[in-house]
């Protein structure tokens, strides 16, 4: 019995030595154990998301006070309703003197006959390659050096490209009035006018229309042909004509605002209201314009570019009216300035007029930084 207890205690000897000693713990980590307790999480309380910082704006570019003072001082001396409109495209200002007053626009207007047919080119609903037929019976009246063509030929086709190049570089009446027809009509212009949210500009009823009511006149076509119109304008009574004359230019059917005609050139320049390829055309027209070389663009100075389009209305001996130059100035850095002058009705001379427009366009090169 003895034997047998000894021989256990030494095989539990022996298995004892195959086990790893424990390992020993250092004096601090035999310390007791603190207990923390966690104190209860306060009610949740809804707190606004910070909105994230806005950037920084750029500071706000202000007219130049000398370009409002010569301005100022070319209205002023200037006898005549005048309005004017200069925009710094690139910027954020305007300036001009009666910005929100209707001014009879004349063949302004052609801009937004373009602007139209452009549009629905973008759209795909014409073509720039497209057909156009014109025939005697197409034929407007005053500018419109394409007649010849017309009467010689008795009829003739014309793209819309190089209808868009007569009307706007040569201010080709019955071009535009292709171009018009072509579009779908006044109606389309208002239209294009209204969705582009151009404000407050008017679109007459098409130049044969419009040009024939302003004399107190019906419009016939053989006024059309040589100075057909002119002979009949004046058989009109002096009173009939002058009471017509001031009906339109109280409350021209092609009325427009210098601010938003500057404002829709801005936009035009900007690539806003057009495709690019159509705001390119468009733009290069504008620069080859013919009429009007000593209106706004005899102010611009070498290394400017400039681009524009004249208007011009009907006379009533002293009166003349609707005498007009609108544009965009390009300066050697490529800042761009649409300007806007618009005269309503005038006593004054030719060169008075254009003196007046150079004194603008010059104002806004000197004043340029």
């Amino acid at each position: 019995m003895f034997a047998r207890t000894a021989l256990i205690l030494l095989l539990l000897a022996g298995l004892g030595g195959c086990v790893s000693a424990p390992a020993k713990v250092p004096p601090q980590a035999q310390s007791k154990p603190r207990i923390i307790v966690t104190p209860p999480a306060p009610p949740s309380v809804q707190r606004p998301t910070p909105r994230p910082a806005e950037p920084a704006k750029l500071a706000r570019a202000t007219v130049p006070d000398q370009l409002i003072a010569e301005i100022d001082t070319a209205w002023r001396q200037f006898p005549g309703r005048t309005g004017i409109a200069v925009q710094r495209v690139d910027g954020d200002w305007v300036t001009g003197k009666r910005l929100g007053e209707l001014f009879p626009q004349q063949s302004v207007s052609k801009m937004w006959v373009a602007m139209t047919i452009l549009d629905q080119i973008d759209n795909g609903r014409v073509r720039l390659d497209q057909k156009v037929r014109i025939t005697a019976s197409d034929l407007a009246v005053f500018h419109q050096p394409i007649r010849d063509r017309v009467l010689a030929n008795g009829e003739i086709e014309e793209t819309v490209l190089s209808l868009l190049e007569q009307a706007i570089t040569a201010s080709d009446n019955t071009a535009n009035d292709s171009l018009l027809r072509t579009a779908g009509g006044p109606e389309a212009v208002r239209n294009f006018i209204e969705r582009k949210r151009l404000g407050k500009i008017r679109f007459g009823p098409g130049e044969r229309l419009m040009q024939s009511q302003i004399a107190g006149m019906s419009w016939q076509q053989d006024y059309s042909i040589g100075r057909r119109f002119y002979t009949a304008r004046s058989a009109i009574p002096l009173e009939r004509r002058k009471a017509a004359l001031d009906a339109y230019l109280a409350d021209p059917v092609d009325g427009a605002a210098p601010d938003a005609i500057a404002s829709a050139l801005a936009r035009l320049a900007k690539g806003e209201l057009l495709s690019p390829a159509s705001t390119r055309l468009l733009l290069a027209m504008m620069e080859r314009t013919k009429s009007g070389p000593n209106r706004l663009k005899a102010g611009v100075p070498p290394g400017w570019r400039f681009g524009h389009k004249t208007g011009t209305g009907q006379e009533l001996d002293p009166v003349s009216t609707g005498y007009n130059d609108i544009g965009i100035m390009t300066a050697p850095d490529g800042t761009r300035y649409a300007v806007v002058v618009m005269i309503a009705s005038t006593t004054s001379g030719i060169p008075s007029r254009m003196a007046m427009m150079q004194a603008v366009s010059r104002a806004v090169a000197a004043n340029h930084r």
